[in-house]
């Protein structure tokens, strides 16, 4: 894993002045030093500037970036995020056709495959990648984004002063920002983005005015004719012709080869482990792997200080992770670590998980994963987790319930007056949260993949787990790269590979819920790899604190900001409803987003837009 950022610009000899511009390339790569701690490089030629920052897991010594490939007097170059998870099978098809690999690293497979196959190659790759590569042939600038979208790449197309176009790129909006003329705006639409979606975001929308984010499974081209961006993967609705049975074989085929590939390291892995049905099946698996050389998995679990004593089951949490991680852990013979968070830490995270965002998150939700991470740095590169099961197999309450399947709105958030309770009168109606949400929502239901056999009832499921795909699940995987790549860490998905999307897009709930158990089909997967007791679990999501302190915390530092007549996020806010919000009790029952996001992390979120603005210098337009 890596950071990556650069320019192009066909109008301008960026040579002729190299010092300035190889000095702004090397500021974007301090930038993303966090992403890639082990090493770094720049290229520059008269029409492009690109520049990496390196984490090193495949070929420590011959993954150096920018790549190069010289042929016929001219230079080819690549700047790469992610790991390819078929690199085997690149390389043998590539020497098959005369080529000769001088490293064993994924980026060389990438670029010869580039040069081999042209752009659509990217349909070859299974992966989590983004990356750039120069073609001096076609005189334009190739970028590409994985399918899942599990590695993020924004953009941005400047103007000169003139007609002409400079495209700016990087994994992370920050080093777009550091460019010089390049402004921290938000307009209407990037204030909806905040207060009325986040921290979900709309697909493709950079938040910032005039940054862009490349969607999943799309690569764009920029040359003297412009920019152009164009799916080269989606998925598709077709009839599902495999009995149950089969469905199990196949599904647990790929579950497996999925998790088995993506193991691939040149230093040691480990796992997240929770103690659900998810990441007990990814930790069983490299388990398996891992003993038959006489190695051993290394697990490490998630809670924060007090829940033992604080903890209180509701509909979204019924239980407590640690007597399924210790069941787990012996079952596994796995060397393993329990990591807690203390209040205060998680609260001191919230600004660092702003930094590594560039923008409000998830609150203590991030902050906390944020503050795990660190701890597996410290030890490991590489984390194998369970994220996207739920998305893909159905495991959320919103598969389930009637009253969500039947929301005409988003069902992690079905009622926004919770988002609305702080805010001043007159900022609401210039925001029309409702007419926003309910534009994205009819905008993504128009994007479903329709299958005309599909009866009402399956077409609203299939609603739902599109809505969920392209947007819940999006959140949760950019919260994963953000927290994880702050820290340095290479967190990987296996449940995101895109032959399990694809498969199990189609198969009918019936199957994915069979005799009606919520993610049925995936339970039956881990059958030979898994107690019962952990296959019959009921979901229970990440955990949070329940320690009332924390929001006593929170409490404090919103009354400082309210104190502060500098404080840019005030001119949003209505005093009087918030002294109100800090005087009452909070309902940690009924989150305002997903599962997990209810009054302490609204203190949490608007603090984070406050020191978001701050840091960033936020104009609003």
């Amino acid at each position: 894993m890596c950071g990556i950022s650069g320019f192009c610009d066909f109008h301008q000899d960026f040579t002729c002045h190299a010092p300035k511009y190889s000095g702004l390339l090397s500021r974007m790569h301090r930038l993303l030093a966090h992403r890639g701690p082990d090493g770094q490089g720049i290229y520059l030629n008269p029409h492009v500037g690109l520049s990496h920052a390196r984490l090193s897991i495949i070929d420590l010594a011959g993954g150096r970036q920018p790549m190069l490939h010289k042929s016929g007097g001219k230079t080819w170059a690549i700047v790469y995020n992610g790991e390819l998870y078929n690199t085997k099978e690149l390389r043998e098809n590539l020497a098959a056709r005369g080529h000769v690999l001088e490293t064993s690293s994924d980026t060389e497979a990438l670029l010869l495959s580039y040069l081999e196959y042209g752009p659509e190659f990217a349909a070859r790759l299974n992966g989590i990648f983004a990356f750039a590569i120069w073609d001096p042939i076609r005189e334009c600038l190739f970028l590409c984004r994985d399918r899942s979208g599990v590695k993020p790449l924004f953009y941005s197309l400047r103007s000169q002063g003139s007609p002409e176009e400079m495209l700016l790129f990087a994994s992370e909006p920050k080093a777009i920002l550091s460019f010089p003329g390049v402004k921290a705006q938000v307009d209407r639409q990037g204030l909806n983005e905040i207060f009325s979606m986040g921290p979900a975001h709309t697909g493709g929308c950079g938040v910032f005015k005039g940054i862009s984010e490349l969607l999943p499974g799309h690569y764009a081209v920029f040359s003297r004719e412009g920019f152009c961006q164009q799916a080269y993967w989606k998925l598709e609705s077709r009839p599902h012709e495999d009995d149950y049975p089969t469905t199990v074989e196949k599904t647990t085929w790929l579950v497996l080869d999925s998790i088995r590939r993506q193991m691939v390291s040149d230093v040691p892995i480990c796992t997240f482990l929770s103690g659900g049905i998810d990441s007990s099946l990814v930790s069983a698996v490299c388990a398996a792997e891992l003993k038959k050389n006489g190695g051993q998995l290394h697990t490490f679990s998630f809670d924060f200080t007090g829940n033992c004593q604080n903890f209180r089951a509701n509909s979204f949490q019924p239980s407590q992770d640690r007597p399924y991680v210790e069941q787990m852990v012996e079952f596994l013979g796995s060397s393993h670590q329990y990591l807690e968070c203390s209040t205060k830490e998680q609260a001191d995270c919230l600004k660092d998980s702003v930094d590594a965002h560039d923008l409000p998150s998830m609150a203590d939700v991030d902050s906390s994963l944020l503050y795990f991470c660190r701890q597996v740095r410290c030890s490991h590169k590489v984390a194998l987790t369970g994220e996207c099961a739920d998305e893909i197999f159905g495991g959320y309450p919103w598969f389930h319930r009637q009253e969500c399947f039947q929301a005409h709105t988003f069902p992690w958030t079905m009622d926004l007056k919770a988002r609305q309770v702080l805010l001043h009168d007159d900022f609401l109606n210039y925001l029309n949260m409702e007419e926003y949400v309910k534009a994205r929502y009819e905008d993504s239901l128009r994007e479903t993949p329709r299958l005309a056999s599909d009866s009402p009832k399956e077409a609203r499921r299939r609603e739902i787990s599109w809505l969920n795909q392209r947007w819940f699940m999006q959140t949760l995987l950019n919260r994963m790269d953000r927290t994880s790549m702050f820290s340095g860490l290479e967190a990987r998905v296996p449940f995101a590979d895109h032959r399990i999307l694809e498969y199990v897009w189609n198969i009918p709930w019936d199957m994915k819920a069979h005799d009606g158990v919520a993610k049925a089909l995936l339970r039956e997967c881990g059958r030979e790899y898994l107690p019962d007791a952990i296959r019959s679990r009921r979901k229970s999501p990440y955990p949070k604190t329940y320690d009332t302190g924390y929001e006593k915390l929170l409490a404090e530092k919103i009354r400082g900001m309210m104190a502060d007549p500098h404080a840019p996020v005030l001119r949003f806010l209505d005093r009087k409803k918030v002294e109100r919000f800090l005087d009452a009790p909070s309902d940690y029952g009924k989150p305002w987003y997903g599962q997990l996001m209810a009054g302490p992390q609204m203190l949490a979120y608007l603090w984070q837009v406050n020191y978001w603005m701050e840091k960033y210098k936020v104009a609003v337009i």
